[in-house]
This record gives structure tokens, C-alpha cells and sequence, in this order.
């Protein structure tokens, strides 16, 4: 059959999102603002920083411009991996990028997106980096019900049409679709839908209101695109290859847990994203149906997870199969279930508990994709067989957080952040991927990967060595502080910058208690944490704390 790709020249792009040309900004150059970049340390840690900036450095040299006849509307980070841009890559990019909010085009990356949304919502997730055109083995050219192509190289998919699959029942009047038209794109394209969580994350941390109103027009189209095209008549979303390229899941998929996860998160963050911009007298448009139509979707679809991917026996949520039998393989797609609110009190402990077993995901270095116990694990990574990639890592970190898990949390950034400190004084660089049972660069074959992989020695560093984050919900500042890192020496960070505000930050042991220093010419709410202790101050410019006298423990 011969395929079309002449409807893309012609099929209307960006119609909901506003901002319509590139503004022409200059790309920051790291030797010239290196000094107003946020300057974290950690004294029992020196070699943390050593990293930190060959890292930020590495990521300022991923910035670009958009190629002229793009159409690309917003300087951008680039994944590092080929000559094209990566929407899932780019959103785990921006939880770090973030904290250079002034300096770098982090969020504004995903412009790049939204301005070559289709007029059906459809968002592509991979695009030519300096063409601005899509990638051609993920475009519907065969103009077909949904399908996947994939090179069938990795033994798992080739190209399939959904023929095991009764595509109809996708379609059933229930559901509210009187006629069906074929998607733009392939099922390789509609897959991982985490703008949202992306928009929402910066804004937890930016504050950037104007943002949410920008994006959640576009959003909301994207969130019913997914919808349409990709949900089940059984409530679950249809899954090929989850972006996890030679995973033994793959054999398996049927519906993924990730994807199906994500579209009840994709609905949370709009929702909150709502209540945000409510908050302020900001209305969308149909705002209380959308409203009730998402959270409607919302618990269809954790209903839909618990009845057919949760296994009580196991305590774990797995993949099901197109006749709706669940995989049993344990890959850490699961913990999806956590970020998104899908596991309730019970669901989360069994999770949770899986993340402390050292025959399954407490590895050496935490957390594989793949359960050590599973066939076809690959101590030394083996690329998605078992590697630890820093996304997945991200999303479990944010997941134990949102369900009250922050020492897990911290012990699995932290183990994570330490060895990619390790394997970069042995070689020298950020690797892609790393191996879980041995604490080197295993078979990644990838450098430099700045790339996602700056997750750990930027924002691990910031908020779990030095301990600053913002608090989603509060109007706060948290400053967890590590004993064990205080007994080094002093630990803070200077031009720390956060919801527009920005101090440097200072905390030592002294024969009084610990001494907080903060200079700044702005004004907030401080909230110290040290051993399960909370000691809340006022910061009004220039401040000194002691927030505790037995430093000791005596």
C-alpha cells in the first residue's frame, strides 16, 4: 500500500495555542550568566558541584534556536539524543530546567509542540529538529484506523495493524463517537501524555500563572485527541510500545498501565490547573463541563486500572493483553499508579513496599525498569531490559512525595544522584542510561546525555542534597536538611530563584543549633525540616535563624 503524506502539508496546525511567531530571543550563553545561575553546595560533598556544572554547562550547549522555516515558535533545550526533538524527553527536561527559569528555555521548549498541534488535537511527540517537520514512520500515511509501526528489529513489533485487536469496540456508542475518523497520527505517536504534568510542575515551582492560561486550551484539546483516538471501550488506552524500545513488556501490550495512568494524571493537573487559574477570577471556556466531563473520565478510568491491572495477590499493577489477561511481569511503568492517584492507601504500601525489595527494584544502583526476578533482565542495563533512566526514576520520586513516601523518595534520588556522581569521576560524563546491579556506565552507549539525564546532578543536587523545593499546595519554601550532610560542613545554595523570588541560602552547626542564613530583597514563608521536625519562619529580606539548640542529640 502506498502511502500519503500530503495532507501535512496542508492540515491546519496551532490553531489553539496563542502564541503564533518566534520572538527572536537571544539563547543565553553559559560563560556570560554562569555567575547569576543558582550555585548549590553540599560541603561534605565537593564533588557534587564538580558535576552540577559540567552538567548545567553541557545543557547550555543543548539550547537552539528555531531554524528558520521551522515554524517553531520558542528558543528550546534538546533532548541530546539525534537531530530530533522529543516531547516526553523534553518534559522530564523541564523539572530541572526549571530552576533556570530566567536563563534558559526550559517550559517554553514545549511551544514547539503546541504551535504543531492538528486541528483535532492530536500532538506529535517526535519532529526534525531543525525542519519543524514530523517524524514520517509516526504519521498516519496509510490513512488507517489507529496502528503502530515499529522496527521490528527489537523482535516485539513490526508493523501492526490493530487486527487482534476488535478496533471497533474502541468506537461503541457509549462512548460517544457517532462517526470515526482515522487519527493524523500512529499509535507510536500518541503516547505519554505528560504536557500536563510538565505545565503543572513548573508552576508549582514558577508560580507563572500567565503560563497555565496560555497552555490549557491546547491541553485540553490534546487530553480529548487521546481520548478519542486511544481509549478502550473498557476504559483502558491502547498501548503498543510505550516508547520503552526492546522491553520484554512489549510482547505483552495489549493496554499499558503507564499510558492508561497517565490519562487519569492528565486530568488531575487540568483540573488543578482550573482551580488555579479560578483561584485569580481566570475562566476558560465551558469550564464546568469540561470540569465535569474530566472528572467523570477520571474515576471511569480508575475504575477501569483496579478492576483489570491490579493483582491483590502480587500487591502490583501490570499490563493487560488485548483479550484483557494481565502479563505478569513487573516493570516499573507501575508505579505510574502512584504520581497519578490511581493506587488508593492499601495499593500505594504494596508499591511502595516493591521499592525496598532488593530481589525486584532495590538494586545497587535503584530503580531498574525491569524486576531483577523477570526474564529477560539485564543486570547491565541492556538499554530498556533493565537499565535505570532518569524519567522513570523522576516519576517514582514525584509519586512517593504525592503519597507521603518521602523518605523512600529521598533514598531513591539519592542513591541515584550519588552514583551518577561516581560513574561521572570515573568517566567523565552523563550517560543516557545506567546499569542497576553494578555502579559504572554499563553498555549506554549515549554521552553527554543532557538529555534527561540532567535530572540527577541538578535537580537531585538542589532539592535532596541541599534540600530546597516549593511545596505544591503551599506558599512556602521547604528546606529538608540532611544530618548527615551537615556534619560535613555548611550546606545552601546561593541564587536560589523560585515564584519569582530569589535568596542565597545558608545553614551550619553551630554550639547554639543549626544557623540558617538567607540573604535576599524579597519576602516569604521559610519551613525548615530536620529530624521530623518542622520550624516555621518569616523571611523579610536579610535573615539569620536558629531553628534548634541539641545539634548533638545529646
Amino acid at each position: 500500500m502506498e502511502r500519503n503524506y500530503a495532507f501535512l502539508d496542508t492540515a491546519k496546525r496551532g490553531v489553539y495555542f496563542d502564541k503564533k511567531e518566534y520572538d527572536h530571543k537571544p539563547l543565553p550563553v553559559f560563560e556570560e550568566i554562569r555567575d547569576s545561575l543558582p550555585d548549590p553546595k553540599v560541603g561534605a560533598k565537593p564533588e557534587w558541584n564538580e558535576c552540577y556544572w559540567y552538567t548545567v554547562k553541557v545543557l547550555f550547549g543543548n539550547t537552539h534556536k528555531p531554524a528558520e522555516g521551522s515554524g517553531y515558535v520558542s528558543n528550546f533545550v534538546d533532548a541530546a539524543f539525534n537531530d530530533d526533538i522529543f516531547l516526553w524527553d523534553t518534559c522530564f527536561m523541564t523539572l530541572f530546567c526549571n530552576l533556570f527559569h530566567k536563563y534558559i528555555p526550559g517550559i517554553c521548549s514545549l511551544d514547539n509542540f503546541y504551535c504543531k498541534q492538528f486541528d483535532d488535537g492530536e500532538i506529535p511527540r517526535e519532529m526534525v529538529r531543525d525542519t519543524g517537520k514530523d517524524f514520517l514512520l509516526w504519521v498516519n500515511a496509510y490513512d488507517k484506523p489507529l496502528y503502530s509501526y515499529f522496527h521490528n528489529h527489537y523482535g516485539f513489533r513490526g508493523l501492526k495493524q490493530m487486527t487482534d485487536l476488535d478496533y471497533e469496540d474502541m468506537y461503541k456508542p457509549e462512548l460517544g463517537r457517532e462517526v470515526t475518523p482515522n487519527p493524523y497520527l500512529t499509535l507510536d505517536n500518541l503516547n505519554h501524555p505528560i504536557l500536563a504534568m510538565a505545565e503543572w510542575q513548573s508552576y508549582v515551582h514558577t508560580g507563572d500563572l500567565e503560563r497555565l492560561h496560555l497552555v490549557w486550551e491546547p491541553l485540553y484539546q490534546y487530553y480529548q485527541a487521546f481520548r478519542y483516538h486511544v481509549r478502550h471501550a473498557n476504559g483502558l488506552y491502547v498501548t503498543d510500545w510505550a516508547s520503552m524500545d526492546n522491553s520484554p513488556r512489549n510482547q505483552y501490550l495489549g493496554f499499558g498501565v503507564d499510558p492508561t495512568c497517565e490519562m487519569v494524571l492528565f486530568a488531575n493537573n487540568l483540573l488543578d490547573m482550573l482551580a488555579a487559574l479560578n483561584a485569580q477570577d481566570i475562566h476558560m471556556k465551558d469550564e464546568e463541563e469540561r470540569k465535569s466531563c474530566l472528572e467523570k473520565d477520571r474515576e471511569e478510568t480508575i475504575e477501569a486500572i483496579r478492576k483489570y491491572m491490579w493483582n491483590e495477590e502480587d500487591g502490583f499493577f501490570y499490563d493487560v493483553t488485548f483479550k484483557e489477561e494481565q502479563s505478569g511481569m513487573k516493570t516499573a511503568a507501575a508505579f505510574w499508579a502512584l504520581i497519578s492517584g490511581v493506587a488508593d492507601e492499601e495499593q500505594q504500601k504494596k508499591l511502595a513496599a516493591w521499592l525496598e525489595d532488593e530481589k525486584t527494584f532495590k538494586r545497587p544502583h535503584r530503580v531498574p525498569v525491569l524486576a531483577a526476578d523477570e526474564e529477560g533482565y539485564d543486570p547491565m542495563g541492556g538499554y530498556w531490559a533493565g537499565s535505570v533512566w532518569a524519567p522513570m526514576n523522576a516519576m517514582i520520586v514525584l509519586g512517593l512525595e504525592k503519597c507521603g513516601f518521602r523518605g523512600l523518595a529521598r533514598d531513591i534520588a539519592v542513591n541515584h544522584l550519588e552514583v551518577l556522581n561516581k560513574v561521572f569521576q570515573d568517566t567523565g560524563t552523563i550517560w543516557e542510561n545506567y546499569p542497576p546491579d553494578y555502579l559504572t556506565s554499563g553498555n549506554s552507549d549515549h554521552p553527554d546525555m543532557v538529555g534527561w539525564s540532567g535530572l540527577a546532578p541538578i535537580l537531585y543536587y538542589v532539592q535532596y542534597g541541599v534540600g530546597l523545593s516549593t511545596v505544591e499546595g503551599e506558599d512556602y519554601l521547604e528546606w529538608s536538611l540532611n544530618e548527615k550532610y551537615l556534619h560535613g560542613g555548611n550546606i545552601g545554595c546561593d541564587r536560589y530563584w523560585f515564584r519569582g523570588k530569589q535568596a542565597d541560602f545558608d545553614a551550619g552547626m553551630t554550639e547554639q543549633g543549626i544557623k540558617i542564613t538567607v540573604k535576599t530583597k524579597d519576602e516569604f514563608p521559610l519551613k525548615i525540616r530536620f529530624r521530623n521536625k518542622e520550624y516555621d519562619f518569616e523571611v523579610k529580606g536579610d535573615s539569620e535563624f536558629v531553628c534548634m539548640e541539641d545539634v548533638d542529640g545529646k
